[in-house]
């Protein structure tokens, strides 16, 4: 493994993962994200859509439920089992550094999972991120604000970044747009209360 994807996700929070994965499905229900329809809306009907982190699967359900071509991934084994055997939503095993994809998806969806992105990898995955996009192609990414990289209470990895710094990453890659940051306040799995950002871009 090179250094660049060394940076690009964290053991332990994959293991966390791996460990409480039917718990976390159970906590989170089945309700998908209420921002998931207005991003799918920006989308040509039918398109390819990849997700990234999809968890226990219930945005990938909608996704797929309202017609698109889902692609939907994980890097914790466990999780794809469960989005498989609830939503059979054909998940696949795939960490963010092993994107390889250009020009292939009309829309990347990723709903808090780059959070867990070491903050000396982010910039490498967004600029994977940007390649799979194909041109006129959307990306959503939601993060939970801080002030430094650090771990939950759970022992996951966060990178917590301030919205200058986030925005500073998204601005040094080439080629896309911020169309949308919206801020917001949301509990989390470890029952703590945190400022959020939520990020929609554009590929030119």
């Amino acid at each position: 493994m090179n250094e660049p994807q060394a940076r690009a996700s964290d053991p332990a929070t994959i293991a966390f993962y791996e460990a409480r994965a039917p718990h976390y499905v159970l906590h989170f229900g089945e309700r998908h994200s209420h921002r998931l329809d207005a991003f799918l809306d920006r989308l040509p009907e039918g398109a390819a859509v990849l997700e990234l982190g999809c968890g226990g699967g219930r945005d990938a359900a909608r996704i797929k439920a309202r017609g698109f071509a889902l692609d939907t991934t994980d890097a914790a084994p466990a999780m794809v089992a469960k989005a498989n055997a609830r939503w059979g939503v054909g998940a696949r095993v795939m960490a963010f550094h092993e994107l390889a994809a250009e020009a292939a998806y009309a829309g990347v969806w990723a709903h808090a999972s780059l959070l867990h992105v070491p903050r000396a990898g982010l910039a490498a995955i967004l600029g994977r991120i940007a390649r799979a996009l194909a041109p006129g192609g959307w990306f959503f990414a939601s993060y939970k604000l801080g002030d430094g990289e650090g771990r939950d209470a759970l022992g996951r990895l966060y990178n917590f970044p301030d919205e200058a710094w986030l925005r500073a990453q998204y601005g040094a890659v080439p080629g896309w747009t911020i169309h949308e940051a919206e801020r917001f306040e949301a509990g989390g799995f470890d029952g703590v209360a945190r400022d959020w950002i939520a990020l929609t871009v554009r590929k030119a």
